[in-house]
């Protein structure tokens, strides 16, 4: 019988290396996963910031008043 270091998972013994690379790509997976997020929730302040400051200076309502004038 030979001594392994790991976990006795369902009757299989995973060496710790193993369980090592796995929480490695985990965490991998997982940062790549935060970074992405970050970078929509980044775009999407800024859009707000854009659209809040177009609509400050009434930008909406002239390109609205414009349609209107070539409507009727």
């Amino acid at each position: 019988m030979s001594i392994m270091i790991g976990l006795l998972l369902f009757g299989v013994e995973i060496p710790l290396w193993i369980i090592f690379l796995i929480i490695i790509l985990v965490v991998i997976i997982a940062w790549k996963v935060i970074k992405f997020a970050i970078k929509v929730l980044l775009i999407l302040f800024i859009l707000f910031i854009i659209l809040a400051i177009l609509d400050y200076f009434n930008v909406f309502n002239w390109i609205q008043e414009i349609f209107t004038a070539l409507i009727f």
